[in-house]
Parts: C-alpha cells; structure tokens; sequence
C-alpha cells in the first residue's frame, strides 16, 4: 500500500471516527424518552420530534448499537443506560404476551401497542439487543431473553411454530407461497451475535448458520440472472413472470454479502467468501446509478419497470452496508476493486448524507441527491442503527488495514 493511499485511509478513517461520535450523541440527544423510557426515531433534521409514536424495531436495534459500541470501545454510563432503557420499554410494553410473546411493530410514546405485523423482525432486534448487553453485562435475564426469541424466530421460519397472530402468509397460499431473502440474511447475523456471546451453544448455531446459508446461496443468488433475488418459491426456484418475483434489492443483497462474509471467515471457507464477494459485485454494479451516483433502492431482475414508486430513491440504508461490505473485502482480499468502491461510495455519503451543520445523516434522498422535503434524520424504520453501525465497523476495517 502506498503513502498516498495510506493518507487517504487515514483520513476517512478520521472522518468516520469523528462522524461516530457526532452520530451516537445525536440520538442521546435528541432521541432518549426520559419520561416513558426507549427512544423516539421520528426526527427532523434538527432533531425535533415530529411524532410521538415509537418503532419497535428501533428500541431493540438501538439496544444492540449502544452496547456493541461499548464491546468495541469500552463501556460508558451514556451507552449501557441508552440500550438498558431501550430493553426496559421493550419488556414493559412491547411484547404482547396475548400473543404467544409475539413483539408489537409500533407503539404509542407511552408504550400502548398500535400495530403487530406478521413478520418477525421486531423480534429478532429485541433478540440482539438482549444478546449484545448480555455480552457487555454478563447478566444472565437477557441471554434468555434473547435465547427464548431465538428460538422462536427459529420455529416461525421453518414452519416449526404456528404464528399466534393468526395472520398468515401474505399471500394466499394456495395460490403462490414463496421465500424471503431477508429472513434467511437476517436470521444468519442473529446467529452470528448469538454464537460470539453465547459459545455454550456454538453446535445448534453453526447447524442453523448452514441452514440460512445454504438458502441464501442455493436458492436466492442467481448468478445466470446476474442477481441475488428478494424472493424465490418454496424450491427455491425463480418465478420471474411477475414483478415481485423479480425484485432485486441491492441494499439488501450487499449487507447480505458481507454476512456471508463474516461465515466465510469463521468456518475459514474460501469458497463461500467468493460468493459473498460475487453478491457484492453484482449488486454494486446493478445497483448504481451512473447518471446521478449513489446506489438505487429496487431493480428489476430484468431491466424492466420496478414496481415500487420509491425504487429510483437513495436511502442511507444501502450505503451504510456498502461501506462495510467494500471495507471488510478489502481489508481480507486488498483487491483495489473493493478499495475502489469505499472511497466511491464514502465521498457519496460525505456529500449527499451527512449533514455537517446539525449532525447525524439524512435518510431519504431523491434520485438526484438531493433530501425529500422536509428533510428527516429518522423515522420508523431509520434511527441508531445502520448509520452508526457501518461508521464503527468500517473504521475498525480501516484501523486494521492500517495495521493503527
């Protein structure tokens, strides 16, 4: 590695580092319930609140991100009482125990249930945001918190369990019954947290680590289709004649990647590491926008019209999980294509996504760059999570290549 290139690692490494910690206060900040407990994410772009209303998702994810920063960084006060009032809302008032444990999506400020949803992701944040604190606390209640929700996740995904909301699949199921890459991507980096915190039960969570990667690789990536599929049928085949069965998220299929990634290198699997790297490909090179930049939110497996209105936005999401997939490529590989692409995708966040006059990073932009109107740095679906993660896990990527 040249001096010139060294320079600029450095420097981004730097940016990244102070960008962390203008993130992590942003949301202590401005986002922390000192009344009710658990965190708002709906905030403007000077951290006002504009509603009162609060994601499920977002106590647990926002749990699991103050305690990894205090297992990277060490432990402070303001972290472990983020992700311990997060746990507490969660417990008080998020699962709803009529429901065979089943956590809520959304709930009102005070924590009165607003809306379930039939997928299990509530659960599986609440899953790492306990496993992660056990990790820095040792304090056994969240392990089995995080274990009975493990379990649960587990039996929901393999037809093991019946849904005790009632709802159902999606879609009639008898008429067409499907996959999603998501729960397999998602369920393969619970397990990865799970098996660091929890090594009693390494066996069962390499056993089920193979299992999401096999569907991940078998079934969703489709290297004759030049893409990682969001959907497939339940043989783990195509249906292309429809346009959710042609739906390529690049997002998605990037952080996919380097989950792959991380298996790949706890099993020492070259193979399966070239194929984390060959979903990366594909989906950067599909996935960015040559005309404006940044990468685009859906693809057609086909070229031909999504059907989502909001498929030609940039969402911070994707480039977050950019960062880290090109960095820690990079960092095991040193193939330039992928130093190439961190620097490509990390000047795009530097001018599009980070707003240096009052913190943190837009979530939503317009095809062009440019933030929706009135601008937001959290929502529902977007609050102390994917930002923070992909700052401190491409820093350290980069401390490591530096060899600082």
């Amino acid at each position: 590695m040249d001096d010139i290139t060294s320079a600029r690692l450095r420097e981004s490494r730097d940016w990244l580092r102070g960008q962390l910690d203008i993130c992590a206060d942003f949301w202590l900040d401005h986002g922390m319930d000192r009344k009710h407990g658990g965190v708002y994410t709906c905030l403007d772009r000077q951290g006002r609140i504009y509603s009162t209303d609060k994601s499920v998702w977002m106590q647990g994810r926002c749990a699991w991100t103050y305690s990894y920063l205090c297992h990277v960084y060490g432990q402070r006060p303001e972290w472990l009482e983020a992700a311990k009032s997060c746990l507490d809302f969660l417990e008080d008032h998020c699962v709803n125990r009529a429901a065979g444990g089943r956590l809520y999506f959304t709930v009102t400020e005070e924590g009165l249930p607003l809306r379930q949803r039939r997928y299990n992701f509530s659960e599986g944040f609440y899953c790492i945001g306990n496993a992660e604190y056990y990790g820095v606390t040792g304090e056994a209640v969240h392990l089995e918190r995080a274990r009975a929700a493990y379990e649960m996740i587990y039996g929901l995904n393999n037809g093991l369990l019946q849904d005790p909301t009632g709802f159902g699949p999606k879609t009639i199921a008898s008429t067409r019954a499907g996959r999603s890459l998501g729960d397999a991507m998602i369920f393969l980096n619970i397990i990865s947290i799970m098996r660091r915190v929890d090594p009693a039960n390494t066996e069962e969570y390499d056993r089920h680590a193979s299992e999401c990667v096999h569907r991940i690789v078998d079934d969703h990536y489709r290297p004759e289709l030049g893409c990682t599929l969001e959907s497939v049928n339940l043989q783990g085949e195509p249906e292309l004649w429809y346009t959710a069965g042609r739906v390529v998220n690049p997002g998605h299929d990037i952080e996919c990647s380097w989950f792959l990634m991380d298996e790949a290198t706890y099993r020492g699997d070259d193979q399966l590491y070239a194929t984390a790297c060959s979903i990366f490909k594909l989906a950067i090179e599909a996935g960015w926008d040559d005309e404006y930049q940044g990468i685009l939110y859906f693809i057609d497996a086909q070229k031909l019209p999504p059907e989502a209105y909001e498929h030609d936005m940039k969402l911070w999401w994707p480039h977050n999980e950019a960062l880290i997939a090109s960095s820690k490529a990079y960092k095991d590989t040193r193939d330039e294509y992928y130093l190439t692409w961190m620097l490509r995708v990390l000047d795009y966040c530097k001018e599009h996504f980070a707003d240096p006059e009052y913190g943190e990073w837009y979530g939503y932009l317009r095809r062009d760059g440019l933030p929706t109107m009135p601008p937001t740095k959290g929502s529902t679906f977007k609050g102390p999570f994917h930002v923070p993660r992909a700052l401190c896990m491409t820093e350290q990527a980069l401390t490591q290549i530096l060899g600082e």
